[in-house]
């Protein structure tokens, strides 16, 4: 494994972790609920109301939050090492993925982890083992 050392953003990614932990420490703390994407996403579809407007407010957070920075930084262009087809397959299967396991990679792995829930203590090393081995058979083994 090589590390892309002109794209190697340790700081960046440490205010990013750190800011998510404030999210969802906030979210839990002031709201009672768990931060977890794919279940907010999935509550404004199908919400009403109180319900369909906070977590409406969160994505759309999620979606300014980008937008602001770039008003301040120059963004790095993404590289991407797979054709769109591919990203969007990926994607969708994530999306399947997270329904199945009840939660997605932040519900989970951020949120579930801390409060020690047993499910989330089975499903992320299963979604971590599970994401190893496709890198390892689509990097190594699928020529």
């Amino acid at each position: 494994m090589e590390i892309d050392w002109a794209h190697f953003t340790p700081w960046t990614s440490f205010g990013g972790g750190v800011v998510i932990g404030l999210a969802a420490a906030a979210l839990l703390l002031l709201g009672g609920r768990t931060l977890g994407i794919s279940g907010i996403l999935y509550g404004a579809m199908t919400g009403v109301g109180a319900e369909f407007r906070w977590r409406a407010t969160f994505l759309l957070g999620l979606l300014a939050a980008p937008v602001a920075l770039m008003l301040f930084f120059t963004p790095t262009p993404p590289h991407f090492d797979a054709s769109m087809g591919r990203i969007a397959l990926a994607g969708l299967l994530v999306g399947f993925g997270a329904r199945l396991g009840s939660g997605c990679t932040s519900g989970h792995g951020i949120c579930g982890l801390s409060r020690l829930s047993p499910r989330s203590l089975v499903a992320t090393p299963t979604f971590m083992i599970a994401g190893f081995m496709t890198v390892y058979v689509i990097r190594h083994l699928a020529h």
